[in-house]
């Protein structure tokens, strides 16, 4: 699956999701870009997109999207590593257009 990070996470998801093919907001060159337009260029290239912003359902219409969004409670790298097996299971399990929150 074809799965880009938001700039706000860390890095660190990149290695530990080796099964999938993974990108940062940064390497695709997009950091800086409001989360509308983001939305509407990963959506064209990608899966599924992962966040730690928790008012992007809030702020964005996510209805028709095929986009699929899971949502993480904190960026901070001990809370994501707790997280890992719950994360793996929900991204073996996401459709197009889900929004998940962890």
């Amino acid at each position: 699956m074809k799965i880009l990070l938001d700039e706000n996470l860390p890095r660190y998801l990149k290695r530990f999701l080796t099964d999938h093919e993974v990108q940062t907001v940064q390497d695709m060159g997009w950091a800086g870009l409001k989360n509308g337009p983001l939305l509407a260029r990963a959506g064209s290239q990608f899966a599924l997109f992962l966040t730690a912003d928790k008012n992007l359902r809030y702020q964005q219409n996510l209805e028709g999207r095929t986009l699929a969004i899971i949502v993480l409670p904190s960026n901070r790298l001990p809370i994501v590593k707790t997280l890992e097996g719950q994360l793996k299971a929900r991204i073996e399990q996401v459709t197009v257009g889900d929004y998940i929150e962890l």
